[in-house]
């Protein structure tokens, strides 16, 4: 039991401490453009992001943007009692075609700059 009081602090602590380090969305949003015109996070057919290129906080900027995005499709497929995966669909649809001409999408699986 003794061992477990002193464990169970240091796994909290860590926990408090990475959560900490996660972005928050209005920086997220902030730092999206940056990040699409370096190359290093595209958009992708199913709704959501992805790292083209793991640099710099490319990765911090698409869990937070994708946890947004995935809770608004969450919301408007229960509005309008839809699957989620069709709210995605169409979602990643308008994301693709409003990507600015330079930046990168998914196609096929495939990273292609549009």
């Amino acid at each position: 039991m003794k061992r477990f009081i002193p464990m169970s602090a240091l796994i909290l602590a860590f926990g408090v401490s990475l959560s900490v380090f996660a972005m928050g969305l209005d920086e997220a949003k902030q730092k999206l453009d940056a990040v699409k015109h370096q190359g290093l996070v595209g958009e992708t057919p199913t709704g959501y992001l992805e790292v083209v290129r793991a640099e710099g906080q490319a990765r911090e900027v698409v869990e937070a943007i994708n946890s947004a995005r995935r809770d608004e499709y969450k919301r408007i497929a229960e509005k309008h009692d839809i699957p989620v995966t069709q709210v995605e669909t169409v979602a990643g649809k308008k994301a693709i075609e409003k990507t600015p001409d330079g930046q990168y999408i998914q196609v096929n699986d495939r990273w292609v700059k549009k």
